[in-house]
Order: structure tokens, then C-alpha cells, then sequence
């Protein structure tokens, strides 16, 4: 009994500090989407300033601890968001491991390095790489308390477990009873309907890392007695953690705490009880990894995938289709000038460096493989290099000739590649980099401590080869085989990707659902990817132990392989002459650093890691960024030089309009863009039509727009010359015709609410709307009709401020806020009601009223006028049946009517009862003088409360004007595209 209880006391306190690991890492993925890394990183960072100030400069520990806890570390937070984490939001999952993987490498060894140069300035600092037994917050020594027989527990112990229970109070507090916890919450939930209520995601983020960094520093401060000062134990400590994240679905902040106790508490209990752990060298110190991998196969879940138009869409190939000249030839030309350089003109040492660049540059190729061809993030490359290598090694000293042993050797890696990717594949982005970063250190800490395998202390020879009458003992030579072999490996590389297996593995990458609905095998795919970069690296790392000439257990640890792939990652993995120079750049930039810049050792490790910080700007390398831009600027004055005669063109003479394609998370309308219409007669020139007002039912007379005199012609669609007028409409100007051609629904004048003019908007590169115009005034709805693929949902988020226009203006209240983003647009009154309800599902109904009323007597209010919602004021909005979450969506207004409600769809999915209650609510909202954009795809029922109706096909207005000039004849044509 005494025994369990020190194993539950101890494992409280290791649980307390992978509690707030845990907690931080729940709180920063929540608000940015990204898993942080480089969280464990932050802790030894903040627990080196603590030390330093405490016993370096000799301040007293609570004020050391509370400088650390309560400014450095949200300081920190604050800042890597703003520089970073914003914009690496925007990119792929690959490129957002690699850039924090590369984060977690460079803050420790900023810190050390910081250290020395205050060491060499004088400053009175102490050694502080791999210290242990350093003191805590508490008493030095620490003071002991006996509470049984064998069980005590000490001063340290006990401040970890009340500050921890402490700041569990304070985060369920902050995040239950604070506006600014319901705040984050809602962030948490849906980011995007956040800003949609005029609150700012980025704000909120910030604090969530401010709060995240302030967490991950206290945890620092509190371990340092427990781990000292090792970079190494803290990043193991935060992988750890993530198990307690996992279980918290990375959305829980009360699970991941509660995991993270019950996390330290199991790990005490297996490495305590297992007996069998005693024959099994390393066994107790791998029970951490056991549990997450074990954790992350149990408690992860794959994303729904069913329409996901892309999941990594490759970057634009500018050389697609060249000749193989102007594809490969600067780079052969590279590799026959190297060649010659390596007898000509470097010095033995420069050959022996290039030579090793070369080495890791064919180890290197491996990450192409796995990442550049199938978008995985493998943090167990270093693994296979260091089993291959071991068994070559091995092997050779029982007599086997080289390249007998290279063989076994590869084939031993690509079969521990298969073992680990046949339980790690059903993961995906960071799940499966933490499962293989866990097997790598199971490896690190059990398999490769077999003295059968490992060789002892000293390891294996590994002698370099003989090849006929080639010596690769000598540098020079070495280089230039590995100059052949690279060559050979990427040839073989491009010709998989031409084949139909490497199509199928683009197939994967791009989008598994649509491979496997076409035929494709993903997990068999996939693990080929995984085997096949497994053997090139268990390859690449013989050749690399046979240019040392011997191999140790611990010549490339798992975090070695994490140092790799920041490298790589930050050059480039979509082609294999990326790699080789990642691997010369990480030979040959130490020594260049030491030669002419520092002889630290940190400041190279400092840059590789900053190099992972490029990803945000550049996500597939800072090799391939560089011909991308010299493509796009080549294809800028390519269009400089046509633009004259374009500017020539007559008026009215048909102007191709790009097409869209649709990305990841674009509206379903983007998905359905068409090529222009044909070309209408010309008019003499623009104008805008205004229907009349809600109401008359008369005709409106033509109405001049900015800078167009009066009596001028009409545009045709949208404003461009490229759409036709509707069969039968009058020609503009004429007021006599039962048709409208296009325009603004309302010049900008009195009463106009909002407007578009001639907006052009879509989603990378192609249009999906063409020169929109469509305006809506105070008191009026609006209704936007159109075929699924007409563009009304783009058109709503082009007025909420979701979705930038690229050509064109949006006025509100005749104010220009084309440049205002989705907070100030809501700020100023454009309220988006988004199709498939604006609820945030995780919050409470009362929760969900609250962050738009914040006054306890307008949503008393609100639920005297919708008992329903009163009577369910504590379920969570997402277990509300669909007809409650629209009331609940549009209630609030009622109490506090925006300017301008933008309603995409709010029909849809709804009886036809709860259909008519909600255009009840919009005829409320439109007699209180709110603005009301309606977007509908059904007809039938929006006309009743429409005053204004306009036609969107193909990304243009087709038609604008009163709701009584809208006959059968006129939505079929118009509305259906077809003539009756």
C-alpha cells in the first residue's frame, strides 16, 4: 500500500506539470489550428531566464518566478504569434509541423547561446546546459515531510500540486465566468462566425497564446527542480503532454487537465509494477512513448473527409511540359562543376565536408519520398537511418563485403518503415508525426540499447568500399559516387512519379476521398510511400556511416531527425534537388558560421530552426520560392506587354472571363462557375437602374452612377459587356420595359444601406463573380435568387467582408469599406446570417444569445417572446433541432437590429412551417429599417417578402428590378436559364 501511494504522489506531481503542458497546448490549437511543438520548448526556455535570474543574478525566487511566468512567457506568446503562427495558419498542416519542429529546435539553443554572450561580457551567469539539481521555487534545499511509513513528500512537490490546483480555478473561472473566456470559447468553436459578430479572432488568438506560453512558462518554472536544465528532457516532457491534449480532443481544456494528472499518475503505476521491465533495458523510461502512441491509436480520430475538393493541393509547376534541358540541365550542370571542383580546386577538408553534405543530401531524398510525394510528416527518418547502418554494421564485422550489407541493411529499414506505418497510417497530419516521433523514441530507448545490436559504446566499423579499381577511401572519390547515386535516385524518383503508382500516390496527396472513389488504394499506397522512404533513408544513412566509417546507437537520435527535417522542409521537398542542397547547406553552413561569425555551436542549430519560420511566407521551400517568383514576375511582364492592345479592345467585344476552381472550404456556388456568356450588342455606355421603392410597384427611371451621365446606356450582366440582356427587355434608359438590365439595385444615395459595384471576387486566381452590382436600402428586402453555382454564397461573403474583392467596391452606408475585413464590417452593422445556421454549436443556447446581447434584459426579452428557447436556455445550441438554431440565429436581432442582415439560405433544410416563421422574422427585422439581403436558390416562397429581386447566373446580375415585374416567364429565363 505504501508503495501505491508514492507512485500515485510522485506521479501527481510529473501529472500537475503535463496538466499544464496539456492545457496550453488545448488553448493555442484551439484559437489557431495549430499544434505547437515547440510548447515544451517555451518551458526550458522559461525555466533557463528563471535559473539565470535566481541563481545567476541572485534574485529571490518569487519574483524571478513571477517576471518569467506573468511577462516573459506571455511576452513570448504574444510576440511568435504575431510574427508567426498568424500567417502559418494560412498554411498546410506540413508546413505548420515543420515550422514549430523547427522552433523547438532553435529557442533552447537562442537561450544557451544568449548565456554565453552575456558569460563572455562579464555578466555574473551560471553554466546552464544539462544542469540538474538546481533549486525551485521553494525552499533550497527542499523541505521534507514524512506522511507514513516510505511515503513523504517535499516542499517542491507540494507547491507544484497547489499552484496547479490554483490555476485550474483560475482557467475555469476565466473561461465559465468571463466574457473573455465566453469569447474564446466561441473562437474555439467556429473562428470565422466569430468575426462575423465583430469580434476579433486575431485578438483572441493572442490571448490564447499569450495564456498558452504564460502556462507552458510556469510549468518550466515548477519542473526545473525536477528536470533540471536538459532542452532534451523538456521536449520529452511536452510529447508526453500531448497524450493528455489527445484525450481532450484538443478542444477540452478540463479533459486535457484531468488527462494530464491521470497521465503522470499511470506512468508511475506501469513503470512501478511491470515486473517483466526489469530484463528489458530502457523499458521504464520508454513508458511514456508506450502511452501516447498507444493514446494517439485509441483517442484519435480520423476527419471526416466526403467532400474535401483537395486535401494538399500542390504548388503551380512553371516547367510543366518544358524539355528536360531547361528542367534538369542546371542542376546536371551543378552536379558536373561540383564533380570537377571536388579534383580541381577544393582542399582535402572541402572535399571531406562537401562529401558529407552529399551523404545527408542522399538521406535527405527520403523526405521527398514520404512528404514531398505523400504530404506525411515523418519524425522517424533518423530511426531508419540509425537501424540500417547498425545492422551494416553488424553484418560487416561478421565478414559480409559492403554492399552485401548495404542491401540487408536497406531492406531492414524499409521493414521497420512498414511495421511502424501499419498502425500509425490510419492517423493523419499531426497524430501520425507524434506516432512516429514516439516509436523513434522507443527506439531510442529500447531497441537500439541491445548490446547485440548496438555494438557497445564504441559501435560498429564501417569501412568504405572498394569499387574496382576505385578507392572510396579518398574523399574526392566518395563525392563523386555519391554524386552518381544521387543522380540515379532521382531519376528513379521522377520516373515514379510519371508512373501510374506515382499518379495514384499524387492522387492521395491531393484528395484520398477522390482517389479511393476512384479505385485507388490509400492505405496501401501510403504505406508503400512509407516503405519506400524508409529503405532510402536506411540507404542513405549506410553510405553515411561508411563516410565516418563507424556507427553508435547514438550518432542520430530522434532529435537529430528533427533538426533534419526543419532543413529540409525549409529548402524543399517537392523535388530531389532540393534535398541535396538542404544536405550540403546543413554541412557546410556550421563551418562556415564558426569561421567567419561565431564559434558557438548554437547559432547554427538557432538558424537551421528560424529557417522552419520561412514556411509561412514560402510553405513549399525557399528553393522552389525562388522560380516561382521569377515565373511570376516573367508572367507579369508578359501581361504588361499585352495590356495595350487589350486596352484597345472596343467596348462591347467579348472578354474571356477566367474560370474558378474550387479549393478546400470555398463556397459549393464556386464549384459551379461557367465560362462567360456570349457577347451582347455594346450599349453606349454604363448605367445604373434603381426598382422602385418597397411597395409602389412602379417603374424606376434610370438613375446615373458615379461619374456615368444621366441618360446613358445600359451595361449588360454585372456590368460586363460579356453577358446578354434577357429575351424581351427593353434596351436601358427607355423606363417603358417590363425588363431590367442589370446594375446596382440602388445608386449610392440616401437610404442605401449597402452596395456592390462591379465586384469581382473568387478563390485562387479565378473569378467566380464577374462585376456584381447589386445595393440594398434601409427598410428593404432584397432577394437574390439563382441556380446552385450562381455565385450567391461567394457574394455574401464578398459584402460580409469574408472574402476580399479583387475588382470593384463595397459601400457601406455610402462609406467605401472594400479594404474591411469581416470585424469592422460587422462593427459597422453587415450582420451575415451564414447558410447552414450562425450558431456556435459547443456553447449553450444562453451562451449563444449572450455574445450578442450582452444585457440580461434583452435576452429576457428573448425568451418572453420565444418561450421555446427559454425553456432550453441550457442545452448546447448544437443539440437544438434545425428550425430552433435559425430562431436562435435570428432572435437576438429583434432586440438589437443590425444595419444590414445578409441572410445566405436561411430556408434551407427547414419544414415549411419554421420556413414561413423565418421570413416572418426578416419582415420584423425589415419593419424595424433594417436592410435585408436574402440569397435563396428556391423561388417560390421569398418572393411573398421580397421588395427587390435580382437574378445571379454564372457569376453576373442577369436581371434587377421590382418584385411585380418578376413573372413566370422572366424566372424561368432568367432564374432557370431557359425559355418557355
Amino acid at each position: 500500500m505504501g508503495d501505491l501511494l508514492v507512485f500515485v504522489l510522485s506521479g501527481l506531481v510529473s501529472g500537475a506539470l503535463y496538466a499544464l503542458l496539456a492545457t496550453g497546448l488545448v488553448l493555442s490549437y484551439s484559437a489557431s489550428g495549430l499544434f505547437n511543438f515547440a510548447h515544451g520548448a517555451t518551458a526550458y526556455l522559461c525555466a533557463l531566464v528563471f535559473y539565470e535570474l535566481h541563481s545567476g543574478l541572485g534574485w529571490p525566487a518569487v519574483p524571478a518566478a513571477l517576471l518569467v511566468v506573468c511577462v516573459l512567457a506571455p511576452g513570448l506568446g504574444w510576440g511568435l504569434d504575431r510574427l508567426m503562427f498568424r500567417r502559418l495558419a494560412r498554411v498546410g498542416e506540413s508546413a505548420q509541423i515543420v515550422a514549430t519542429i523547427g522552433l523547438l529546435v532553435a529557442l533552447p539553443a537562442a537561450g544557451l547561446w544568449a548565456v554565453e554572450l552575456l558569460a563572455d561580457t562579464g555578466a555574473p551567469v551560471r553554466p546552464a546546459e544539462n544542469q540538474f539539481g538546481l533549486p525551485g521555487v521553494g525552499p533550497s534545499p527542499a523541505r521534507s515531510w514524512r506522511l507514513a511509513d516510505g511515503v513523504g513528500v517535499d516542499s517542491d512537490q507540494l507547491i507544484t500540486w497547489a499552484v496547479t490546483a490554483v490555476v485550474a480555478a483560475a482557467l475555469w473561472v476565466l473561461l465559465r465566468h468571463t466574457r473573455l473566456g465566453l469569447r474564446l470559447r466561441a473562437s474555439v468553436d467556429d473562428r470565422s462566425l466569430t468575426e462575423l459578430r465583430g469580434i476579433s479572432a486575431d485578438r483572441l488568438s493572442s490571448v490564447a497564446w499569450m495564456i498558452a506560453s504564460g502556462l507552458a512558462g510556469l510549468a518550466g518554472v515548477l519542473a526545473t527542480p525536477l528536470l533540471g536544465l536538459s532542452a532534451h528532457d523538456f521536449t520529452l516532457f511536452l510529447f508526453v503532454s500531448a497524450t493528455a491534449a489527445v484525450i481532450g480532443r484538443f478542444a477540452s481544456v478540463p479533459l486535457a487537465f484531468a488527462g494530464g494528472l491521470g497521465l503522470g499518475v499511470l506512468q508511475n503505476l506501469v513503470a512501478g509494477y511491470a515486473s517483466f521491465a526489469e530484463s528489458v533495458t530502457g523499458f521504464r523510461t520508454a513508458v511514456p512513448f508506450l502511452i501516447l502512441f498507444g493514446g494517439l491509436l485509441v483517442l484519435t480520430r480520423r476527419a471526416r473527409t466526403a467532400g474535401v475538393a483537395s486535401a494538399d493541393s500542390p504548388p503551380p509547376d512553371h516547367l510543366a511540359g518544358a524539355p528536360w534541358g531547361r528542367r534538369w540541365g542546371v542542376w546536371a550542370a551543378g552536379a558536373g562543376l561540383l564533380c570537377v571542383a571536388l579534383y580541381t580546386v577544393t582542399t582535402p577538408f572541402w572535399s571531406g565536408l562537401l562529401a558529407q553534405g552529399l551523404a545527408v543530401g542522399l538521406v535527405f531524398l527520403s523526405f521527398t519520398v514520404v512528404t514531398g510525394l505523400g504530404a506525411m510528416v515523418s519524425l522517424a527518418q533518423a530511426t531508419f537511418v540509425t537501424a540500417s547502418a547498425l545492422v551494416a554494421g553488424l553484418l560487416m564485422s561478421r565478414g559480409w563485403p559492403f554492399v552485401a550489407a548495404l542491401a540487408v541493411g536497406t531492406c531492414v529499414a524499409a521493414a521497420l518503415g512498414a511495421l511502424v506505418a501499419l498502425p500509425a497510417l490510419r492517423l493523419g497530419g499531426r497524430s501520425l508525426a507524434l506516432a512516429t516521433l514516439a516509436l523513434a523514441f522507443l527506439a531510442d530507448q529500447v531497441l537500439f540499447q541491445m548490446r547485440w545490436l548496438r555494438g557497445g559504446d564504441a559501435g560498429w566499423a564501417v569501412p568504405r568500399p572498394v569499387v574496382g579499381p576505385v578507392d572510396l577511401s579518398d574523399d574526392r572519390a566518395l563525392g563523386v559516387a555519391l554524386v552518381a547515386l544521387i543522380a540515379l535516385v532521382s531519376a528513379g524518383l521522377g520516373a515514379l512519379r510519371g508512373s501510374p503508382s506515382g499518379r495514384a500516390m499524387l492522387a492521395v496527396r491531393s484528395a484520398p476521398a477522390a482517389a479511393m472513389a476512384s479505385g485507388v488504394s490509400v492505405l496501401r499506397t501510403k504505406l508503400l510511400l512509407f516503405t519506400l522512404s524508409a529503405g532510402l533513408a536506411g540507404f542513405g544513412g549506410v553510405m553515411y556511416a561508411s563516410y565516418n566509417t563507424r556507427i553508435t546507437a547514438t550518432d542520430f537520435t530522434a532529435m537529430t531527425g528533427l533538426v533534419w527535417l526543419a532543413v529540409v522542409v525549409a529548402a524543399g521537398v517537392r523535388r530531389p534537388p532540393y534535398a541535396v542542397v538542404a544536405g550540403l547547406v546543413y554541412a557546410v553552413a556550421p563551418r562556415l558560421l564558426s569561421d567567419w561569425v561565431t564559434e558557438s555551436a548554437h547559432l547554427p542549430v538557432i538558424l537551421f530552426g528560424l529557417a522552419g519560420l520561412a514556411l509561412a511566407n514560402d510553405p513549399d521551400g525557399y528553393c522552389a520560392a525562388v522560380p516561382l517568383r521569377l515565373a511570376k514576375r516573367r508572367a507579369r511582364a508578359g501581361a504588361g506587354r499585352t495590356a495595350a492592345p487589350r486596352a484597345g479592345t472596343a467596348p462591347g467585344a467579348e472578354q474571356p472571363a477566367p474560370s474558378a476552381a474550387p479549393r478546400p472550404g470555398q463556397p459549393s456556388d464556386a464549384a459551379g462557375t461557367r465560362p462567360a456568356l456570349p457577347a451582347a450588342v455594346p450599349g453606349p455606355g454604363p448605367s445604373e437602374l434603381t426598382p422602385a421603392p418597397p411597395g409602389t410597384g412602379g417603374t424606376p427611371a434610370p438613375v446615373p452612377g458615379p461619374g456615368t451621365p444621366a441618360g446613358s446606356g445600359s451595361r449588360s450582366a454585372g456590368g460586363d459587356t460579356g453577358a446578354r440582356a434577357p429575351s424581351g427587355a427593353s434596351r436601358a434608359g427607355s423606363g417603358t420595359g417590363p425588363g431590367r438590365v442589370p446594375g446596382p439595385a440602388h445608386p449610392a444615395g440616401r437610404g442605401v444601406a449597402l452596395e456592390l459595384r462591379g465586384v469581382r471576387a473568387g478563390y485562387d486566381g479565378g473569378n467566380v463573380l464577374h462585376g456584381v452590382d447589386l445595393g440594398v436600402r434601409r427598410g428593404e428586402v432584397l432577394a437574390v435568387l439563382g441556380h446552385n453555382g450562381a455565385g450567391k454564397s461567394t457574394a455574401c461573403r464578398v459584402a460580409a467582408g469574408l472574402l476580399p474583392a479583387t475588382g470593384g467596391s463595397v459601400l457601406v452606408a455610402g462609406r467605401d469599406a472594400t479594404r474591411d475585413g469581416p470585424v469592422r464590417r460587422a462593427r459597422a452593422g453587415v450582420l451575415l446570417a451564414p447558410e447552414g445556421r450562425g450558431i456556435f454549436p459547443a456553447l449553450t443556447l444562453e451562451e449563444n444569445l449572450a455574445l450578442y446581447l450582452e444585457d440580461a434584459g434583452d435576452r429576457r426579452a428573448v425568451y418572453d417572446r420565444f418561450p421555446r428557447l427559454g425553456e432550453r436556455r441550457g442545452v448546447a445550441a448544437g443539440a437544438l433541432s434545425g428550425g430552433e438554431q435559425q430562431m436562435l440565429s435570428l432572435a437576438p436581432l429583434l432586440q438589437r437590429p443590425p444595419a444590414v442582415l445578409i441572410a445566405d439560405e436561411p430556408s434551407l433544410g427547414l419544414a415549411p412551417r419554421v420556413v414561413e416563421e423565418v421570413y416572418a422574422l426578416l419582415a420584423e427585422l425589415r419593419g424595424a429599417g433594417c436592410a435585408v439581403l436574402l440569397v435563396e436558390e428556391r423561388a417560390d416562397a421569398v418572393l411573398g417578402i421580397a421588395d427587390s429581386v435580382a437574378f445571379l447566373a454564372r457569376g453576373r446580375v442577369s436581371w434587377c428590378g421590382p418584385r411585380a415585374e418578376v413573372d413566370a416567364e422572366r424566372l424561368t429565363e432568367s432564374y432557370l436559364g431557359v425559355a418557355r
